[in-house]
């Protein structure tokens, strides 16, 4: 794949997050609940390279494993987003009429939403959990996949092989399945780099305010615990911060990159 700087900067911070996901107990030099009062708040050194929380915790290992809950609820968030826009998105352009209404008022309706506030709602009232904050992130981040793949149906819905597979008897299941959304691909893939990214912030911000998965390391919550002692131990957050931005514009760049490639531009 010749895709150019950003492609291969994108897909490596990708595949780095996924491997510190992976491979966390095998990566991360402490256990990350292990607690040393006597070296609270202690910056970078030897032998943890980037210092220490407010209970002598290990910074780097927890950023290790928080890239776990990151990757577990970017990669949820999209698994459940894509599936379920891309069905009813490919239903209401090949059907009409009123399933295209039906779910395209859904859709309206859940735009006027911002959604960090619904996600916020729907957390607050579920639950803090790594279940809850995938669904919570999901029950709006379906609409953008609906939207893509309906107008990508819309436009295949009139092309000779999908009126030739309705002459031979195809129901709306087939059409649907082996030929409207293999076509659509391509669009839902770049869709899809950019909302791990989203996905990924927004769970930060989640965990930010205490509405994130509990009991465990995580990105936004270490965020939140280093804002109380930005001048006393600014390390405290600068690194969870760092990891948030680095895999978030590392999502980007792989989606822009990707979205050109595909679109045959050089970069």
């Amino acid at each position: 794949m010749r895709g150019g700087p950003r492609l291969w900067l994108g897909a490596g911070i990708g595949l780095g997050v996924l491997a510190a996901a992976v491979f966390a107990p095998w990566l991360s030099p402490f256990d990350p609940k292990a607690m040393d009062l006597c070296g609270g708040l202690s910056g970078p050194a030897l032998p943890h390279l980037f210092g220490q929380d407010k209970h002598g915790r290990d910074i780097l290992s927890m950023l290790i494993y928080g890239a776990r809950v990151s990757a577990i609820v970017g990669a949820g968030t999209v698994a459940v987003s894509a599936a379920v826009g891309c069905l009813l998105g490919a239903v209401a352009g090949l059907r009409g009429g009123f399933w295209d209404q039906l779910i395209m008022r859904v859709v309206d309706i859940l735009l006027a939403f911002p959604g960090i506030l619904l996600a916020i709602a729907l957390t607050a009232v579920t639950g803090p959990s790594l279940v809850n904050v995938v669904i919570a992130l999901s029950a709006r981040g379906w609409v953008g996949y609906a939207r893509l793949v309906r107008a990508q149906t819309l436009v295949e819905r009139e092309k000779g092989y999908v009126e030739a597979a309705k002459a031979l008897g195809a129901g709306s299941g087939r059409i649907i399945f082996r030929h409207l959304l293999p076509n659509a691909v391509t669009p839902v893939v770049i869709e899809a780099t950019f909302g791990l990214a989203g996905a990924i912030l927004a769970e930060a911000s989640l965990s930010f305010l205490g509405l994130g998965p509990q009991g465990m390391p995580t990105w936004g919550g270490m965020l939140n615990d280093g804002a109380s002692f930005l001048r006393a131990a600014p390390h405290l957050a600068i690194f969870p911060g760092l990891a948030i931005m680095v895999t978030v514009l590392g999502f980007n760049f792989l989606g822009d990159a990707l979205r050109d490639r595909l679109a045959g531009k050089r970069d």
